[in-house]
Order: C-alpha cells, then structure tokens, then sequence
C-alpha cells in the first residue's frame, strides 16, 4: 500500500456517548471538544499547502465517535471533505467510530459524502473485557456493523487494544483471530496507556488495575502481530503516535508507551523468527551474512545493536554482516554454512 498523505481532523469525544475507562480524548489529541465546518476547511487548506505529492491524499476524521454525532453536524463536516474530493485536491475520506454507532441511515449518509474506509475501535471482542472497559456496547454488535460497512461498499478498518481491564494474552489472541475473519482492509493496535483524568487512573491508583510495562507488552503484542502478518492483514499501526500529552513527560502514567513502539516489536519479532531459524536449521557459521529489504536491516540489528549482539551470543558466533537487498517484505537471505532466503513468519513461533 502506497504511503499516504493524511490530513487529519480531530474531533475528541464530539458525539461519544459513554466514557470508557481509558479515554480522555481532550488529553489524547491536546485538542477542546469544540469544531466547526470552518475548522474542518482551514485544515484542509493548511495540510494541502504543505503536501508536495498531491496524488494520494486522505482526509482522515480521528477521535471521538464521528457516526455518533448527530447526522447534520455529520453532514456539514463531510460535505466539506467531499467538496475537495471532487476537485481531486483529496482521494480518500476516512472515519473513525464505536460498532455501536452503525445502521443503514448512517451508511447512506457516509456514502453519499464518498467516505471510503470506516475504521471501528472495536477493541476487544471479550465480553468480560467490553464490560469492565464501559465500552456500552456486546462482541455481537461488531460482528453486525462491520458486515453492514462490507456490505455498502465501504474498506473495513478495525481497532485493537490491549491490556485493557480484564485482558490477558489470550483473550486477545482471540480478538484478533476473530479480526481476521472479519477480513478487514486494515487493523491497528494499541496498547494501553494510563492517562490522567480517566476512570482507569482512579483504579490505577487505588491498586484495582495493573497496566502493562512496556518489556512484558513486547512479545505480547508481537504474538498478536504474528497473526495477522501470517493472514496478510495490513496493519497501519502499531502504538499512539507521541505528542506533546502522550508522553511520559505529559499526560500518560503508566502502560507500554515509547516513542518507536512499533520498531521494538518488530525487532523483537525478526530476532525471534532469526533465533528460532537458526536452531532449527543449524545453517551457523563463525560469520554470518544476512540480507534484508532496507527497512528490516535495522529491525533485525536492534537499537544500538541489541537484537545482533543478543543473537551473536546466543549462537556462539563472531560476527553478523547485515546488508540491504531487494527482498519481499518478510524475507531473509542467510548465508552461513550454506545460503537460504526464509520468510521471517515462517519462523516466529
């Protein structure tokens, strides 16, 4: 998938019907919960002045429960959207909601304003999990609105958490198993973060709640990844992205949060699949030479070297040379005692 350029809008908690336990929207986007159509447009116009690409643009409703607004104010925002979409200034419109704020009307409306993909924040389909979150709304009700948004047309995204109340590994491995029958168009995954001012600080503090540390959320969300890559789901996002709140510096206490969370659990995932590769193929050498596409040389090196140091102790070795080749995405060329390109998910487990 071609990288796009977003402009993103923000609406927090505009339309959201209950709090869950973990959201404080006002602090996740730094942003009020007031927007209006004029909003909407000088940050269409700012974005679109930056961009030098102007081929594959996306406008890209986040936060709140945009299908929860009532319709008109959906309207007035869409309208505003689609207007620059067809002057082909925008290709694509995006949207985030709750599964619960889904029905024929909705659609209809979406798709007269040419929203193309509706990403819902499902975040568990564990109904233990649902319930003590405050998500208001059943497993059922997500299985029911993501075959509505297929069957009009509209790209499936879904939206994963994990560590949430209640949650354990493999509840959600089941999640996200259940995600992939569901054949989204794209997936992405969260880990949760204490953020001040919410529900789940109180229990934080009050003992009632243990976030996940961001050592022990690596192999967890890993092992979810895994999944997916294996099903060839595309996953666009893997931690929040940092801003001046989400930051151990602002607004989150506690949870796996790091800047390039993302790039940790990858490099914990090709250090698995290389590790569990060699052990079972016995192709080790005094030296190593491994070929990767350049975005996963850095992967299998590790920050500062830790995944490579790691690896070369654990098989006894001198040295691994790692060099850029034009390979697939999850693919790896090792030459040690003989040469052999494997496919990393091969491995992992």
């Amino acid at each position: 998938m071609s990288k796009r350029n977003i402009i993103p809008i923000f609406i927090p908690h505009y339309g959201c019907p209950n709090d869950c336990v973990f959201c404080n929207q006002r602090k996740i986007t730094g942003m009020s919960t007031d927007i209006s159509n004029s909003d909407v447009e000088n940050t269409i116009l700012e974005y679109l002045s930056y961009f030098k690409r102007k081929d594959n643009i996306e406008v890209a409703f986040y936060g709140g429960s945009f299908t929860a607004i009532p319709i008109e104010k959906q309207s007035e925002f869409l309208k505003v959207a689609h207007k620059y979409k067809e002057k082909g200034l925008v290709k694509y419109i995006r949207l985030s909601t709750r599964p619960d704020a889904i029905d024929h009307e909705i659609l209809k409306n979406l798709k007269k304003y040419g929203v193309d993909i509706i990403e819902l924040g499902v975040q568990s389909l564990d109904e233990e999990v649902l319930n003590l979150s405050n998500r208001g709304h059943n497993p059922a009700c997500v299985y029911s609105s993501s075959k509505l948004i297929k069957d009009y047309g509209f790209k499936l995204g879904l939206q994963q958490m994990v560590g949430l109340p209640g949650d354990n590994l493999e509840k959600s491995i089941f999640t996200a198993r259940e995600f992939v029958k569901l054949n989204p168009y794209c997936v992405r995954i969260y880990p949760t973060l204490v953020i001040k001012e919410t529900m789940l600080y109180r229990d934080l503090v009050d003992g009632n709640y243990k976030a996940l540390d961001l050592g022990s959320s690596i192999k967890f969300v890993a092992d979810i990844l895994d999944i997916y890559y294996k099903k060839n789901i595309n996953v666009i996002r893997v931690g929040l992205q940092p801003t001046e709140n989400i930051n151990y510096d602002g607004d989150v206490v506690a949870g796996a949060f790091h800047p390039a969370y993302r790039q940790l659990v990858e490099s914990f995932y090709f250090k698995s699949g290389l590790l569990n590769y060699f052990k079972k193929s016995q192709n080790i050498n005094r030296e190593i030479l491994i070929y990767a596409k350049g975005k996963n040389i850095s992967n299998i090196s590790g920050q500062k070297s830790k995944n490579k140091n790691e690896i070369i102790k654990e098989l006894g070795i001198s040295k691994i040379i790692l060099k850029e080749k034009d390979l697939d995405d999850f693919e790896v060329e090792v030459q040690g005692k003989f040469t052999e390109v494997i496919d990393i998910r091969d491995y992992y487990r």
